[in-house]
């Protein structure tokens, strides 16, 4: 899935995800899978915590680097579900604010960004 949403190396994604479970200085703080029946992936969600988010009132805030849910269940609820827990997350750990962003020609990143709450900066 992370391979489909930012492509690149399967080895870089390995890579990455080592790191994330090593503790190693990585940019994800925190992450979350959904899985359908039988156990198989379906979408995940990835946080980091930078200084600063466009738009935002606080110096830090939880922010979506990346989410993805495949297309079978799309329509489904799955990425609200998601965006549940990453905002659980955020509440627990004493944010008041989750930023993310969509490139200007990823139309349906836009519109789940707006069903989803998101406001336009």
């Amino acid at each position: 899935m992370r391979n489909t949403l930012w492509p690149s190396s399967i080895k870089e994604h390995l890579e990455d995800i080592e790191k994330y479970f090593s503790n190693f200085e990585i940019n994800i703080v925190e992450g979350f899978v959904l899985t359908r029946s039988g156990g198989k992936l379906c979408g995940f969600i990835e946080l980091n915590v930078p200084n600063y988010a466009e738009g935002s009132s606080s110096t830090k805030v939880p922010y979506v680097e990346g989410g993805y849910i495949d297309p079978e269940p799309s329509g489904q609820g799955h990425g609200k579900l998601l965006m549940n827990a990453a905002e659980s997350w955020a509440m627990e750990n004493g944010f008041h604010e989750l930023a993310s962003d969509a490139e200007i020609e990823n139309s349906g990143s836009i519109a789940a960004h707006k069903a989803l709450g998101f406001k336009e900066f």
